[in-house]
């Protein structure tokens, strides 16, 4: 690390002028709405070792990961139900579309176990997170 950086602020400075919140805001009953936001960073937490994984060669491991943590079968079940009573369409949508394309993610990366290719699972997970950033930029809970 060079001497400049040494002291630099840990805080990064947002990309863009900060202008009024225009997300919809969804409506949740406080227990579930703290329920939804323990979730979605465990999505986060998966995405994250996801990428270690991705990293250090491991595919296999890193389909596990988002087959447990992001996938299909990781739907919250009684959770999840709960939620799609305050969750517009567009929202349950993309929801639906991130778990999807987890699966899809998952599935190339067992291939990319096979073939060594890591163009196929990173573009997969690029499609994904892009799901997650879509609905992350229309929606915030209230």
């Amino acid at each position: 690390m060079t001497a400049s950086y040494a002291h630099a602020s840990p805080q990064i400075p947002p990309a863009h002028p900060a202008k009024p919140d225009s997300r919809i805001e969804v409506m949740f009953p406080p227990m579930l709405k703290r329920q939804t936001l323990f979730t979605m960073r465990l999505h986060l937490q998966g995405v994250a070792e996801i990428q270690q994984a991705l990293a250090s060669g491991r595919f296999e491991k890193a389909a596990e990961i988002a087959t447990a943590t992001l996938g299909m079968s990781s739907m919250h079940g009684h959770q999840m139900a709960e939620e799609a009573k305050y969750m517009p369409h567009g929202m349950m949508k993309l929801g639906a579309l991130m778990h999807q394309r987890a699966a899809e993610f998952a599935i190339s990366a067992q291939d990319a176990a096979a073939t060594g290719n890591l163009k196929p699972p990173l573009r997969a997970l690029s499609r994904m997170t892009e799901t997650c950033v879509a609905c992350h930029s229309a929606y915030r809970l209230k």
